[in-house]
């Protein structure tokens, strides 16, 4: 393995409502397979960077940690999952001199006749019925203890398909404890307001600010085989961004979750061709 002061630096985002340190199996992952790799734990909850339509200041939320990466590195590899995808590839097209190639881990670019209906939904606030915004709106924020929500997570389909590791990290990383007058309690971690106002504002004006920044570097996505979302939204646009660079793991939207050391070997495979 090279020394770690030249292993090619990731700089990873999350998922909306799922902090950085959700992906710690994956991350880990990357580690071993000698990359070094940083993150912004959570998006969305700097006063800094508020989330509007679009995400304009979630981009340069992420650029400017970016910028404080590349100084000491050199130019950097951008990977995202969903809401993480979208801004990594924004940031890219934005700022080239600092990054060498983006992974998108199930993040469809929404173009054409789709973004045409996204954007007349959040006009009319349709947004949030076709949406997860819906579900996030009225999602439960509070339990006894870690135990006790890590039982509530467990049996719950969602998160029925998710490797127990990630699972753990989630409630140890995405809950914490709050003392209250009434005693301690365990809270999520990730506002619910601002996960629904995150899934409230997807952009859809990605092939405008194309237009305006092409992005200059190679990029590619990585799909799961069973994911709506692909489903709904398509690959041609994304095919055309990453020129061809799509490969599908076994998995839904949350692939990284439910197969997280897959998830890293795909992601070294892509950067790998991303590097060729």
């Amino acid at each position: 393995m090279s020394p770690v002061s030249s292993s090619p630096l990731i700089v990873f985002s999350h998922g909306n409502s799922f902090p950085a340190s959700t992906y710690n199996v994956v991350l880990d992952g990357l580690r071993q397979r000698g990359f070094r790799v940083a993150a912004v734990e959570k998006f969305g909850h700097d006063p800094r960077y508020p989330v509007t339509n679009n995400w304009p200041h979630l981009v340069a939320q992420l650029s400017d940690f970016v910028e404080r990466q590349f100084k000491p590195n050199g130019p950097v590899f951008l990977v995202g999952h969903s809401l993480g995808g979208f801004l990594s590839l924004m940031t890219a097209a934005k700022h080239p001199q600092w990054v060498r190639g983006v992974v998108m881990l199930d993040s469809p670019l929404v173009a054409g006749w789709r973004a045409s209906l996204l954007r007349v939904g959040k006009r009319l606030t349709l947004a949030e019925a076709l949406s997860p915004g819906a579900h996030s709106r009225k999602r439960r924020t509070t339990w006894a203890n870690e135990t006790e929500a890590l039982e509530h997570f467990a049996s719950k389909k969602l998160f029925a398909r998710w490797d127990p590791r990630v699972l753990r990290d989630y409630v140890a990383h995405g809950t914490h404890d709050e003392t209250t007058p009434q005693g301690t309690r365990r809270v999520l971690s990730f506002d619910r307001d601002i996960e629904t106002a995150i899934y409230n504002s997807l952009p859809d004006h990605i092939e405008s600010y194309l237009r305006k920044h092409p992005l200059q570097c190679k990029a590619a996505l990585i799909g799961g085989l069973q994911s709506r979302e692909l489903r709904q939204v398509g690959l041609a646009f994304t095919q055309r961004i990453t020129q061809g660079r799509v490969m599908k793991l076994d998995g839904t939207h949350l692939f990284p979750m439910e197969h997280p050391l897959a998830t890293a070997a795909a992601i070294e495979a892509a950067l790998l061709n991303l590097m060729g």
